[in-house]
């Protein structure tokens, strides 16, 4: 299977040239915006200008590639690239300052961490040709974060796919209904997408019905995002809001509920955009599988769940066109629909979805199931980590 030509491409590269789609402005405006720095990478990731935890770490890693890249070719040669010593007093803090830009994206500590093992290897010896070499091997390790990405994606759509359908035990051409939440898709990622991979996959082999997606308020990447994405592919599916999911289920029959992944522990609890939790409660309740589709790079080994807070006025403002638009243009406005000055406000970015709840969970590896009369996974001893 590969990428469909028709797909939405959120990052695209032409040498040390990055371009990112501007995502605050989507779905009404396409504006692909350059990243000439490390620096407007940070400022692109902390706005969400970009966001998925697959894409960040690829920016993030690009940026330094073409920054290294840029420097090697200057003229005169960069003060830090006389000596490996100077060229990881150069770096380390370009790669903190990334990191900082969102802590909380796994994907993202782990690229950084990829690039500072390259970095902190002893040097043979100290002259400005293994420094330069240096930066070589980290201009290729940035590239090969971003490009191995599609194929993960690729890999996991296939897995948690597959697993979806054979589950369903639909039979004589009979295809599957499957929620998601948030936007997992190309967007979120380098191309294909995790969840939303699984469901273009499941389009593509003639095995989906219907794709139902939430808003997922208050950001919206549900109705903004993922809409635009399954309208771009002409996958069969339906918006709903948050507080459908459970009408949903009692009206209609939903096959599988696929999901992202901003971090996993290792005991399968998941930390996802907030509503995550909502809909897995209420698929149990109707004992509908719930999967969770993320590459390896977003199971931490090292802690048991994760969250986070976002600002309380990001719960009061919804950005849009004008509608009815006075000249048929894409102008947009943001717009508070509540009582200015509003102090009881609960906005947090994450839920925690304990592994309980959690049917499978899929990475480029295939596919892992609880233990009969287990209530947790154990991930560091899985074969898909």
């Amino acid at each position: 299977m590969s990428i469909p030509a028709n797909a939405l491409v959120g990052l695209r590269t032409d040498g040390d040239n990055i371009e990112i789609v501007n995502q605050l402005l989507l779905p009404h405006v396409k504006e692909y915006i350059p990243i000439n720095s490390t620096d407007e990478a940070y400022e692109a990731i902390k706005s969400m200008k970009i966001r998925g935890a697959p894409a960040i770490a690829s920016l993030a890693s690009l940026s330094l590639a073409s920054h290294l890249s840029h420097c090697l070719s200057a003229t005169p040669s960069p003060l830090f690239l006389a000596s490996p010593a100077a060229l990881r007093a150069h770096v380390k803090p370009i790669l903190d300052h990334l990191y900082s830009s969102r802590p909380t994206a796994v994907n993202l500590g782990a690229a950084i961490r990829r690039l500072t093992r390259i970095l902190d290897r002893p040097a043979s010896n100290e002259n400005e040709t293994y420094a330069r070499e240096l930066a070589t091997s980290l201009i290729r390790e940035g590239r090969v974060i971003a490009d191995e990405d599609v194929g993960r994606n690729l890999e996991m759509s296939k897995h948690g796919a597959e697993w979806v359908f054979e589950q369903s035990k639909l039979h004589d051409g009979a295809k599957v209904n499957v929620l998601t939440v948030c936007n997992t898709g190309s967007l979120a990622t380098s191309g294909y997408g995790t969840a939303l991979g699984l469901i273009t996959y499941l389009h593509q082999t003639d095995k989906l019905e219907k794709a139902y997606y939430t808003q997922s308020a208050p950001y919206h990447q549900g109705s903004r995002l993922t809409a635009l994405e399954l309208q771009s592919l002409n996958i069969p599916s339906t918006m709903i809001c948050d507080t459908m999911v459970g009408s949903l289920f009692q009206h209609h029959d939903i096959h599988a509920v696929v999901v992202g992944a901003d971090r996993i522990a290792q005991n399968g609890d998941t930390a996802n955009k907030v509503g995550t939790y909502n809909a897995a409660v209420l698929a149990a309740r109707h004992n509908i599988p719930f999967v969770v589709v993320a590459p390896i790079s977003t199971v931490d080994l090292e802690i048991p769940d994760g969250s986070q807070a976002s600002p309380p006025i990001e719960a009061t403002l919804v950005r849009g066109i004008l509608y009815p638009s006075p000249d048929d243009s894409s102008q947009q406005a943001v717009v508070q629909f509540t009582p200015p000055g509003l102090e009881g406000i609960y906005n947090p970015s994450f839920d925690v979805t304990p592994a309980e709840l959690i049917s499978a969970i899929v990475t480029e590896k295939g596919v892992a199931v609880k233990k009969d009369g287990q209530r947790v996974y154990d991930l560091g001893a899985s074969t898909i980590v």
